[in-house]
């Protein structure tokens, strides 16, 4: 004798209680999604404050600060005003959280979802990020009276994006990003420095080479280079590099001349957005100690912290703002 089939409520039950469990596993799938494309998985890892005293913060990922610091450098390396920096750093976590992905809406790549077949570049150079960033920089110094635009106006006048009220909601932690990564606002950016595991290269070839592509050689005024106090030929010029029991230091000239430059950046500024580029680096680059004009960033698992340094010796405070001194583990 066969069983007796289910009733109409049960199958009804059944079928709701399947439903659910469809629309729980889709959320879950859209919020892992959302994560992934806008760089909310996983640890942070690096965390900046305002140096206004006024407690506002933001954590991100080692990749976000990598990424954030080329923006920067690139911007800086205009001569593009700290505005446009947050504008640049508020799009760019808006189209791809500050990570630089390989895909997006049609054919849009990048950090700043460029697309190829609108004429931004091909494909590979939109993927590099200090060309994204600069291609993205050229296109806002061409809005009349950018600076004085909203923000969402000024991302708009660039990206032409289906969504330009999505910018304003970045602002906040662009400019907190901004203020540290130019140089403004002094030891407020830190990371944990843990190793990534994906790095390519590491040690000061590699430290040097990315603040080449970053800033450039002639930002950087880079000196003959050295290792172990012994001269290193080169085709051109390079920050300085020393061998320690702790390990190898880069030691990186900070540009000297005008107190000012027309963007209002003087040499101190100058200085702590090397420093600062440098600990925003240094998960990829397995950079362990930064050190400037008078303070000391230290990778820790816990989160990495400014903290003062004794001076070295007579004039040794006046000494540390002319150098910034980025120690490797390799």
């Amino acid at each position: 004798m066969s069983e007796p089939s289910p009733t109409r409520p049960e199958r009804r039950g059944r079928l709701l209680r399947y439903a659910a469990a469809l629309l729980v596993l889709c959320g879950v799938a859209a919020y892992l999604v959302v994560q992934y494309v806008t760089g909310g998985g996983g640890a942070r890892g690096c965390k900046v404050v305002s140096a206004d005293g006024d407690e506002k913060s933001y954590e991100f990922t080692p990749e976000q600060a990598e990424n954030a610091a080329t923006i920067a450098a690139v911007g800086t390396g205009r001569n593009m005003p700290e505005r446009a920096v947050t504008i640049a750093l508020a799009t760019a976590l808006q189209e791809s959280g500050l990570r630089n992905i390989a895909h997006g809406d049609r054919d849009s790549l990048g950090l700043f979802q460029q697309r190829p077949s609108q004429g931004w570049g091909t494909q590979r150079q939109i993927m590099d990020p200090t060309y994204a960033a600069g291609i993205f920089y050229a296109h806002l110094a061409k809005v009349p009276h950018y600076t004085d635009l909203p923000l969402t106006r000024a991302a708009q006048e660039v990206q032409r994006s289906g969504y330009p009220e999505a910018y304003a909601k970045h602002e906040p932690d662009a400019a907190l990003l901004a203020a540290a990564l130019t140089g403004r606002a002094a030891a407020t950016l830190t990371c944990d420095g843990r190793p990534a595991a994906t790095a390519s290269a590491t040690g000061p070839d590699a430290v040097r080479a990315a603040l080449v592509r970053d800033f450039g050689r002639d930002a950087l005024q880079e000196t003959g280079a050295q290792v172990g106090g012994t001269p290193v030929p080169s085709p051109s010029p390079s920050p300085s590099v020393t061998a320690t029991a702790q390990g190898r230091t880069v030691t990186v000239p900070v540009p000297q001349g005008a107190e000012a430059d027309a963007t209002g950046r003087g040499r101190r500024q100058r200085g702590w957005q090397l420093a600062q580029w440098a600990v925003a680096n240094s998960s990829a680059l397995h950079i362990r100690r930064v050190s400037y004009e008078g303070r000391e960033w230290t990778a820790e698992s816990g989160g990495g912290s400014w903290k003062p340094v004794a001076a070295e010796g007579a004039g040794g405070a006046a000494r540390s703002a002319d150098v910034v001194r980025i120690v490797t583990g390799q």
